[in-house]
């Protein structure tokens, strides 16, 4: 879609999930020998679902918060009980937690973008495609602020230009924050990647972390600042999935690589997620949409479809920052509002 942004249909944006507010107690935690990365569970995804290891969290990282109050956590809810195996500690289990912060649900508006073409019965999507090492950056900290559809913006466009270029550029959330505000986008009280798309469309491209500055979790003084003749992947336009087609979805995994995605990540059993197959019966199909992550693979666990989902919550959060989510019944609105950029 093209054109004045300011004449769009106005629309729900999504209010993310965004990290909670938590309250340290006490802890004697210190530091293990060696902290997985994310690039241990691309490795087991690499080698076959079968080989996915439950990581175990960086439950020392604890021992850094002590005497903090009010830090930004993800959506953790007093009393929320851990679905995982006693002896796999839980991201909820080393907090006490005094409140919440995130938003309503908000079902998107998703008319806006190129329609994905029929998945073509000549196009064989493979059974498992774990994540591509090079097409992803390592999992980030959206902290307190509600940017959630940034990092999934912004993650999309990584893969987009790795696939194009061969070289993975960390692309900057903040200057969408920053910048995108008259595009419907109110940065850290959330927004739309469509949004965000066209204003990298108007604009010629989007900066790099590198140029623009770091990640700071809140519209930075001064506002807007990039320079033009930094600012790189030209967006040619954007495609959305069908909505609630998984097979589309898949083709569109395989053959595009990133995509950004919106879920319902509104429930106690999404925040204390840990390993396994995620697969919560209440969550609705496409309704209450609240949060926007990346998919970045699918594959097959103990007889289970799933969806590989990179969140923004840190690595401290689920299984080194990633979630398997059930791929049946479209559980939780995976495949309900999907984009993916066109690179110019």
């Amino acid at each position: 879609m093209s054109g004045d942004p300011s004449l769009l249909t106005p629309t729900f944006r999504i209010l993310c999930l965004c990290p909670g507010w938590a309250e340290w107690e006490s802890s004697s935690a210190s530091p293990p020998h060696s902290v997985p990365s994310s690039w241990g569970l691309m490795q087991a995804l690499s080698q076959g679902p079968a080989q996915l290891p439950a990581l175990p969290l960086k439950r020392w990282a604890s021992s850094i918060l002590k005497g903090f109050k009010n830090y930004c956590f993800p959506f953790i809810l007093p009393g929320a009980e851990s679905k995982t195996p006693p002896e796999r500690p839980t991201f909820g289990d080393v907090y006490h937690v005094k409140g919440t912060a995130g938003g309503s649900g908000t079902q998107p508006c998703w008319e806006h973008g190129q329609p994905s073409p029929p998945a073509s019965v000549s196009l064989h999507t493979p059974s498992v495609v774990p994540l591509s090492p090079g097409a992803v950056t390592p999992v980030k900290d959206q902290a307190v602020c509600g940017s959630c559809w940034s990092f999934a913006t912004t993650g999309a466009m990584e893969g987009a230009l790795f696939l194009k270029t061969g070289v993975l550029t960390p692309l900057s959330q903040q200057v969408l924050i920053d910048c995108s505000w008259g595009f419907g986008n109110y940065a850290c009280d959330g927004g739309e990647e469509w949004r965000a798309y066209e204003w990298i469309k108007k604009h010629g491209g989007i900066a790099s972390t590198e140029s623009y500055g770091p990640y700071l979790g809140q519209v930075r003084n001064g506002y807007c600042h990039y320079n033009q003749s930094e600012l790189v992947a030209p967006l040619a336009g954007y495609v959305t999935v069908e909505p609630g087609n998984a097979e589309a979805l898949k083709a569109a995994l395989f053959k595009h690589g990133p995509i950004a995605v919106n879920i319902d990540a509104s429930h106690k059993s999404f925040t204390f997620y840990a390993n396994g197959v995620y697969e919560e019966p209440h969550c609705g199909e496409g309704v209450g949409l609240d949060h926007a992550v990346l998919a970045v693979g699918y594959g097959v666990l103990h007889g289970k479809s799933y969806w590989l989902i990179k969140n923004s919550w840190s690595t401290y959060w689920g299984n080194d920052g990633y979630i398997l989510m059930a791929m049946k019944d479209n559980n939780c609105g995976v495949a309900t509002a999907a984009s993916f950029p066109i690179l110019a």
